[in-house]
């Protein structure tokens, strides 16, 4: 008999735990999804270089170019002080952004279709760290995104976008 009552406690705390997990799963998607509507739009992962300049022009930022031996950097700031680097190969295409400001940028338009993966990532792709951040890495997208007394800062990146001559290190 006290067997089958630890079984059903063991029972029951698993599903507490999974009533947990479910829990902060909600928790995470409501968070990304304010995250996702907020503030102005930029360069999308994955596009054209193309890209970085109507959103130079939506955002009203100024923009500076770095042009390094394997790939550029393009350098949007906002007048409230956000600013955002796009990491573009030499093929052409945004493999990378990071992101400095008061508040996370529009996700749909900074990451694209690769927002899909922050949505369907599962737990063990996922790194929640309370009342600061939030990491996920897939085979095919790595994201941060971290906040800390009204300061975020955040990298996206797709590892099979990026140069082979060009570490995932230099996104900052």
């Amino acid at each position: 008999m006290n067997g089958k009552r630890n079984l059903g406690s063991r029972l029951a705390g698993g599903r507490r735990a999974g009533l947990l997990c479910r829990c902060m799963h909600a928790a995470l998607s409501t968070s990304l999804v304010l995250i996702i509507a907020t503030a102005p739009a930029w360069a999308t992962l994955g596009q054209s270089e193309a890209s970085v300049t109507s959103d130079e022009l939506q955002m009203k930022s100024q923009h500076r170019v770095q042009a390094l031996q394997a790939y550029k950097v393009h350098e949007l700031t906002t007048e409230n002080g956000a600013t955002v680097r796009e990491y573009v190969s030499p093929a052409g295409s945004v493999f990378g952004v990071t992101w400095q400001g008061r508040s996370a940028p529009d996700m749909n338009q900074l990451l694209g279709t690769y927002v899909n993966n922050l949505q369907t990532a599962t737990a063990d792709q996922t790194n929640i760290q309370p009342r600061r951040g939030i990491s996920v890495k897939t085979k095919d997208f790595v994201y941060s995104n971290f906040c800390r007394m009204r300061m975020c800062r955040g990298t996206a990146y797709v590892p099979s976008l990026i140069p082979s001559n060009v570490s995932p290190e230099v996104l900052r």
